[in-house]
């Protein structure tokens, strides 16, 4: 008996907490913008590491939209902070400067692996 009314409380104490729990904290990097951004913020890498700064433009500028997206459903300090990394990104890549604009894109990949 003693056993059954302990399991009854638990089920409830843990349907409690996860009834409380904002959505968000177990769907971050379920989110398909977040994917998105994760998947053109790789190859901005990708092509800043080539020396490619226009392409790596245009896959951080894609990385961008999606983020973007992404934070107006999904709350988190890390996805700010790869915001940041693809907006310097973006910034130096249109400057021509592959290596500063790539540095950026790997702190936004660094950021979006750390929503996991």
């Amino acid at each position: 008996m003693k056993k059954k009314v302990l399991a009854t409380m638990l089920f409830g104490f843990v349907a409690g907490v996860v009834m409380l729990a904002p959505p968000a904290a177990f769907a971050q990097a379920d989110n398909a913008h977040v994917k998105e951004t994760v998947t053109h913020a790789a190859e901005a890498v990708k092509h800043g590491k080539m020396g490619h700064a226009p392409i790596l433009v245009t896959h951080a500028e894609e990385a961008m939209k999606h983020a973007e997206m992404a934070a107006k459903e999904v709350k988190s300090p890390h996805l700010d902070m790869a915001i940041k990394g693809l907006t310097d990104a973006i910034t130096h890549g249109k400057m021509g400067h592959a290596d500063v604009a790539t540095a950026g894109a790997e702190e936004a990949v660094k950021h979006l692996a750390m929503m996991k």
